[in-house]
């Protein structure tokens, strides 16, 4: 599999349901509970799903991914939300490939997303650096984190 060659990324070891057709590796999103071409966004995104289930303790039914969104009259579609018992958004997950390199450009990208879903936190990640931020709205600014907190369902 073309998994195997890929390098590692730097989240923890999970276990990932793979399958191969005609050369194409397969990976299972849990989420949308279908089989994907494993591509290098993919994979990111699909560590991030995992960390954020068996690390953060996000239930399943409250991660959804892959959706669209309307930007300044224009089509976009996030990569993950997170969301709190209320349906208000807790985090917004922005995957690039391993070989994007994480920039003002991609965090721009995320904070134009971030004005219309209002997320109180932000995470970017490339599967190899990860940014973490909390939003202050007063202020107009998000505030650098070393990591996100847990899933707090009472929030």
């Amino acid at each position: 599999m073309q998994f195997c060659t890929m390098e590692k990324l730097n989240f923890p070891d999970f276990n990932f349901l793979f399958k191969s057709k005609e050369n194409i590796t397969f990976i299972f999103d849990p989420i949308r509970k279908k089989w994907l071409v494993l591509t290098p966004e993919e994979r990111v995104r699909q560590h991030c799903i995992q960390f954020l289930l068996k690390i953060k303790n996000v239930p399943l039914g409250f991660i959804q991914v892959e959706k669209k969104l309307n930007v300044n009259n224009t089509k976009k579609r996030y990569d993950l939300v997170v969301f709190k018992p209320d349906r208000s958004i807790s985090l917004l997950v922005e995957c690039k490939s391993p070989k994007v390199k994480i920039t003002q450009k991609t965090f721009d990208q995320i904070a134009r997303y971030n004005t219309v879903l209002k997320s109180d936190y932000l995470m970017l990640t490339n599967g190899l650096i990860h940014f973490f931020c909390k939003m202050d709205f007063k202020k107009g600014q998000y505030l650098f984190l070393p990591d996100l907190p847990s899933y707090n369902s009472s929030e």
